[in-house]
Formats: C-alpha cells, sequence, structure tokens
C-alpha cells in the first residue's frame, strides 16, 4: 500500500470535496464530501465521500429508500447488522435495502472514498464499537 492509498484517492475520478462538516456528528474521524447529484427534482442524491484513515460513520438505516456504495478508491469496509464486516476495494458494489442497518467506512490503516447513491430519510444510531471495528484486519 502506497501513501496508504493517498494519492489515488485525493486525486480520484471524482473531486474529494470539503470536509464533511455537516454530518461530522454522526463519523468517528475524518470524512470529506462531494455532492455530485443534489437536485430537488431526483429523488435521491449522489455524493462522493472520502475517508482518511479509520474514519467511518455511526450505524445508520435509509429508511423509505436505499443506499448503493460504489467503491472507488483505497481500502474500507461494510457492514450490515449480524453479518461479518466485508472489505470494500475499488471497483465493489453494495446495495443496502430499506431499512437495513449498517456502517460503512476507511480501514484502519488506508484512506477511502465511494459514491454513495442515497434515496430515503437517514435514521442515525450508535457509533461502531472501537473494540469492534479494531477487530477487523488491518
Amino acid at each position: 500500500m502506497t501513501d496508504n492509498n493517498k494519492d489515488d484517492v485525493q486525486n480520484g475520478l471524482f473531486p474529494m470535496g470539503e470536509k464533511n462538516v455537516a454530518y461530522q456528528q454522526f463519523f468517528d474521524g475524518q470524512s470529506y464530501l462531494a455532492n455530485l447529484v443534489a437536485d430537488k427534482d431526483i429523488p435521491f442524491g449522489i455524493g462522493n465521500v472520502t475517508f482518511e484513515p479509520g474514519c467511518r460513520n455511526h450505524w445508520h438505516k435509509h429508511n423509505g429508500g436505499y443506499q448503493i456504495l460504489l467503491a472507488t478508491g483505497g481500502e474500507g469496509w461494510y457492514q450490515e447488522e449480524g453479518k461479518p464486516a466485508q472489505k470494500m476495494l475499488p471497483g465493489d458494489i453494495v446495495v443496502v435495502h430499506d431499512g437495513v442497518k449498517h456502517w460503512h467506512g476507511a480501514a484502519k490503516n488506508s484512506w477511502f472514498s465511494h459514491v454513495a447513491i442515497t434515496a430515503g430519510t437517514p435514521e442515525w444510531c450508535e457509533p461502531v464499537s472501537d473494540d469492534d471495528y479494531n477487530a477487523l484486519e488491518a
């Protein structure tokens, strides 16, 4: 892993965006957000989310909608409640169905970015515990 994938993620296909201040309370670590599509006449949003190493969002659901994650750079994780975490690498795709509790974020030692196509109302839950996160492979 060269430079923890920082260069690949920061200079990726889509812009990295600014610090994700609006949602910072729902993340452990630093994330960045670039809104790619935010059109009031379209019932979903598309954003490029970038995570510094070790950053992850809290457990959450998308009620009345869904989320599709398209991994574009670095190494990350995705986990649904009650299932083992799965590693995400560029090109991996995850479909999150309506109301499924989940989290996603960077690996401990790598930057990570994904495009998120999101519809519905988010319901933010508890943080991913440090013990659970640290138990994942590097």
